[in-house]
């Protein structure tokens, strides 16, 4: 399928994405992601289409080097950072602060914002400005190498829009084709066969841990895929609970003012909340978070397997819900709130033990 979209973006000009884009759009609302796929293109195809256009949206390509881009948003100040993957969507609005960019990783580390940035996949990046009933707004979205979105930041009603329109004139190419040649999505790592991994040697290592930041390692050391490691591992290191454990876990959350963090990722980025969740809504197949400066969307439908995963550090032990889709993909993440160097909230251990297993 990733194959065929890509061919299919190759034969087809932006002029006539665009065109098509522009009549789905005159039949009802829909949004970038839902219509790319409506349309058989990738939301990075759909976005370059705008390049050259006239009318209520149109986009900038901007040059390349695009993780280093982020050094240049703080200056905008309060904006929405926004990261999802293909089930879960994570908003949160601040300043970009503490930032800093290498080769190889990025970090923007503010109470708000902060996230981890993986340069290697931010491989095109737009400016995109769309007419709303609210004005002007302004966006930077950037895709990887197939046109999966990486991050997107949002203008909000406090940022510097001079500073904004300044930093798109800065940034935007010379560059500006509509047209996209999307590379098909690199292949999924195949797990070895579970008798191939080193259980013994893996149970010794993971007591052993001294950072969460070290589980990284454990599994290239073993060569184990993730969900593999939490199945082979033992109960006393992880175990499966029901799906319902993220609702339940945010409800308990919310009743109890535990404070929390939800990491919420892709390839190229993880955005993470610290912080108290409030405003619980489910909407359909959706579980929300709607709070002022906070927003989660995570389809429940997509939770083949969550689990609740137990790592020692220096600090103790560090409590953890993962939840996977069928592919055994993570696609979120749920700790207690914590400080380097301060033990875990007994209230968030509590709100793990008492979720129901399988």
């Amino acid at each position: 399928m990733a194959v065929a979209l890509a061919r299919a973006e190759q034969t087809n000009s932006g002029v006539d994405l665009r065109q098509r884009w522009h009549a789905l759009k005159s039949t009802r609302q829909v949004r970038a992601r839902d219509a790319a796929n409506e349309l058989g293109a990738s939301e990075g195809a759909l976005i370059a289409s705008l390049c050259g256009a006239e009318g209520e949206a149109k986009a900038y390509r901007l040059r390349e080097a695009q993780a280093d881009i982020v050094k240049d948003i703080e200056a905008l100040g309060p904006v929405m950072a926004l990261t999802r993957n293909d089930h879960c969507v994570h908003e949160k609005i601040g300043p970009y602060v503490k930032i800093s960019i290498n080769p190889g990783t990025g970090l923007v580390l503010g109470e708000q914002i902060d996230l981890r940035i993986f340069p290697a996949h931010w491989r095109h990046a737009f400016a995109v400005l769309e007419e709303t009933k609210e004005g002007l707004r302004r966006s930077i979205q950037v895709f990887d190498a197939s046109g999966t979105a990486v991050h997107k930041i949002f203008q909000k009603p406090k940022t510097d829009v001079a500073a904004f329109s300044a930093l798109i004139a800065n940034w935007k190419s010379d560059n500006q084709d509509p047209n996209f040649n999307a590379l098909a999505p690199l292949p999924k790592r195949k797990d070895r066969a579970d008798a191939e991994i080193d259980v013994t040697g893996l149970r010794a290592h993971w007591r052993a841990l001294q950072d969460t930041h070290d589980f990284f390692g454990l599994l290239r050391e073993f060569d184990v895929g993730r969900l593999q490691a939490l199945r082979l591992a033992g109960k006393d290191l992880a175990h499966q609970v029901k799906p319902e454990a993220l609702a339940q876990t945010l409800e308990s959350a919310a009743s109890g003012e535990t404070p929390i963090m939800v990491f919420v990722g892709n390839p190229g980025c993880i955005q993470i909340h610290t912080g108290p969740v409030k405003n619980l809504k489910r909407m359909g197949p959706w579980f929300n978070v709607l709070d002022p400066d906070f927003n989660l969307h995570l389809r429940e439908d997509a939770i083949a397997g969550a689990w609740a995963v137990f790592k020692p550090t220096r600090d103790g032990i560090v409590t953890s819900l993962e939840l996977y889709d069928e592919e055994g993909f993570c696609f979120a993440q749920l700790f207690g709130a914590r400080k380097p160097g301060k033990p875990e909230l007994q209230p968030w251990r509590d709100i793990v033990a008492a979720l129901p297993k399988v």
